[in-house]
């Protein structure tokens, strides 16, 4: 039984048996630990915060409306709402028709909104909706695309008449597509922190091309002013091929249209100098606007202006809300070029005037956060019908001045539009459209002033002079979309140029001080003797850096390259003679063996000086004139950055220099420049980290200590 059992036991499967190391691994291990309460409700805590710092950055109300001063502010906003509203009432009326679309449009442009921008915007005084440039570039866009000549229809089987309710339900559509896809791209840009896009749209180009869409406004509204039908023409030139029609046309001039318009234009012009010579006494600016509407569509319904005088009228204005509509995304291929140029040009306008207000009342504008509410105002308002909207400049400055201190201006302007939707906009259907033309280019005057500009940028930067003109006229001559592009290009072909042809100069040193200065310009500065202090007014890369390079050369006062040349020839000319007396040392040598040449001293002397090293050719021992320097220093202060191109030219300068004995250090290298010329494999055993200084004057030291230090070495070998 004993052996069975030491049998059975010899066929178990054999234990696996531990080492001492592997006894104290396990014991060091410590058993899995359940999370404690106290880490779990740290995690909870951040991300808690995490979520409320998103949702008070993305709805920006929650943070200050819980602290708004009902009793200092309240009061001031309604009064500039219920004055920014009535405003937005007539101007929206007049720039849809600049649209291309049904007045209604306009009402709800400046409805939904406006009333959203409560929720996302940031900036207490931008009056946002309908703005004049972004109505054109989509009137211009509805033109080329839903133009009036593909809803002509035969009336009676003789008579050709345009139906005007397919065309405008088209153009809705369309504009509703181009609205959302604008806001897309915006709410797109500012999740991508790319608020930063409107930096590329400097200030004279913005205000060129403002100025000239301007004209363009100016020019379709002549149309409504004389009473004429034109036909639509869109693309480049299409600007002048309307006024030459407009001209054309003007035997056709509907005299009652014209007067209407002229009397409207006198009158809104004289109350808008009127409130504005006598704002500080004025509670709230005069509405003449909205005074003038309804006193001309009570004229036009008791006289019946649209019968007796064929004055065109509005029409049917729909009363109440409509419910929402999803876009057509057939026409995103068409339009996606034309809803991106409305989305960064709305946004420049709206931030630029965000920032005015907030730098003046002292409060932040959050750049990227603006970009978002009005993507998400343009995105959910085109799914109601709305067009893009921005930011005007007269509706703010009203809504400043009046008493507004918060966003609750907004909402109630919003809520004045809402009643009008809702009651009051049906009873419009009389309002001639020469009223609403004459709104709009009264409205015109303050974008006209910008022509002002010229003088100004004539005496103070002729380049952005340059940007402005050039910006009008491509705008004008190729249409507001393609203009909008070839400005964009040149404004970043000037930086280019600016780069490309920056300041060079010698710096010198102001006496008793660690401060250089260039020396064509400072008195003051000298030159410290046997040093180069070179300087350039831009960064380095592939597009300047050779003339980088050229201008160092030049500005130090010798041909380097022809020195160099010389200094190879006469290094080629002295390996040459070298040769030769080789040559004839090896003859007279073998001569000597041969026993013809004298003694066997005079072949060890020969051999003792064929043994010893000859000494290193310099400038001076090949009767070369030698440079007035010793030393360049090159100021890397302006650099921000460099490229693959510039660090392979700066070798070379190194290289050049040190062939005419004159050693090249670099001086106040911004630490990122030195992380590429690392990673560009710019250091080597000729260009070591030992040429680099924090600042021109310490270099200048440590080139003065060598000085005096080389002169203690010959002095002493001497």
């Amino acid at each position: 039984m004993g052996m069975a059992v030491e049998m059975a036991l010899s066929h178990r499967a054999p234990r696996e048996v531990l080492s001492e190391a592997d006894l104290e691994e396990l014991a060091q291990r410590k058993p899995p630990t359940k999370p404690s309460l106290r880490s779990c409700l740290r995690k909870t805590r951040c991300s808690v915060s995490t979520a409320k710092s998103l949702l008070f950055r993305f709805l920006p109300f929650l943070r200050w409306m819980p602290r708004y001063p009902v009793k200092d502010w309240l009061l001031g906003d309604i009064v500039s709402g219920f004055s920014v509203g009535i405003m937005h009432l007539p101007q929206g009326l007049a720039y849809a028709l600049l649209a291309g679309l049904p007045p209604v449009t306009g009402l709800y442009s400046s409805f939904y909104p406006v009333f959203l921008y409560f929720f996302f915007g940031t900036s207490r005084h931008n009056s946002v909706g309908p703005f004049a440039v972004i109505s054109v570039m989509i009137g211009s866009v509805t033109d080329s695309l839903l133009p009036s000549e593909n809803f002509v229809e035969f009336v009676n089987g003789t008579n050709l008449t345009v139906n005007e309710a397919r065309r405008d339900a088209a153009r809705v559509e369309l504009v509703a597509t181009i609205t959302v896809l604008t806001g897309i791209f915006q709410v797109a840009l500012g999740l991508l922190q790319f608020g930063f896009v409107v930096t590329y749209l400097s200030d004279p180009l913005v205000r060129g091309y403002t100025t000239a869409a301007s004209v363009h406004v100016l020019v379709s509204q002549l149309k409504n002013v004389f009473g004429v039908s034109l036909g639509e023409h869109s693309g480049p030139l299409s600007l002048f091929m309307t006024f030459i029609e407009i001209c054309q046309k003007l035997p056709q001039t509907n005299v009652g249209t014209l007067v209407t318009a002229i009397i409207a234009m006198v009158a809104i012009f004289a109350v808008k100098e009127f409130n504005h010579e006598f704002a500080t006494k004025l509670p709230m600016p005069i509405p003449i606007e909205l005074i003038t509407i309804i006193v001309s569509t009570g004229i036009s319904y008791g006289v019946n202006l649209n019968a007796k005088f064929g004055i065109s009228v509005v029409g049917h204005i729909p009363s109440g809300l409509k419910p929402p509509v999803v876009p057509n995304v057939s026409y995103f291929g068409q339009v996606v070029g034309n809803a991106f140029a409305i989305a960064v040009v709305g946004y420049a306008i709206c931030i630029s005037l965000g920032k005015i207000f907030a730098l003046k009342h002292g409060y932040k504008v959050d750049s990227n956060q603006e970009l978002i509410a009005l993507g998400l105002c343009n995105f959910l308002g085109g799914f109601f019908q709305c067009f893009a909207i921005s930011c005007s400049m007269s509706r703010s400055l009203v809504q400043e001045s009046t008493g507004g201190n918060s966003q609750v201006a907004g909402v109630i302007s919003s809520l004045v539009i809402l009643v009008t939707i809702l009651k009051i906009g049906e009873l419009f259907r009389d309002l001639p459209k020469a009223i609403l033309s004459a709104i709009i280019i009264i409205n015109l005057k303050g974008m006209f002033k910008q022509f002002s500009d010229l003088r100004t940028l004539w005496k103070s930067n002729q380049v952005d002079l340059m940007v402005w003109i050039v910006t009008f006229v491509a705008t004008l001559m190729l249409n507001l979309d393609i203009g909008l592009g070839a400005s964009v290009a040149f404004g970043l072909l000037t930086v280019i140029f600016r780069t490309q042809l920056p300041r060079y100069s010698i710096l010198g040193r102001i006496s008793d001080t660690d401060v250089y200065r260039d020396v064509a310009e400072y008195q003051m500065a000298q030159e410290v003797p046997g040093v180069k202090i070179f300087r350039s007014s831009s960064t380095l890369y592939f597009a300047n850096v050779e003339l980088y390079a050229e201008a160092l050369k030049k500005k130090s006062g010798i041909n380097v390259d022809r020195l160099i040349e010389k200094k190879k020839k006469a290094l080629k000319k002295l390996k040459k003679q070298q040769k030769k007396a080789e040559k004839e040392k090896a003859k007279r040598k073998k001569d000597t063996e041969d026993g013809q040449n004298g003694p066997g001293v005079a072949v060890i002397e020969l051999s003792s000086a064929e043994g010893s090293t000859p000494p290193k050719p310099t400038l001076r021992t090949l009767g070369l004139p030698q440079p007035s320097f010793h030393a360049v220093i090159l100021d890397f202060s302006p650099v921000s950055f460099v490229d693959t191109v510039s660090i392979k030219i700066l070798k070379n300068i190194f290289r050049d220099f040190h062939e005419i004995e004159a050693e090249v250090f670099i001086a106040g290298c911004p630490e990122p420049v030195l992380a590429q010329l690392e990673r560009g494999n710019f250091f080597s055993s000729a260009i070591t980290k030992h040429c680099f200084f924090p600042s021109v004057h310490d270099a200048v030291l440590h080139i003065s200590a060598e000085q005096r230090q080389t002169l203690v070495d010959l002095s002493t070998r001497m």
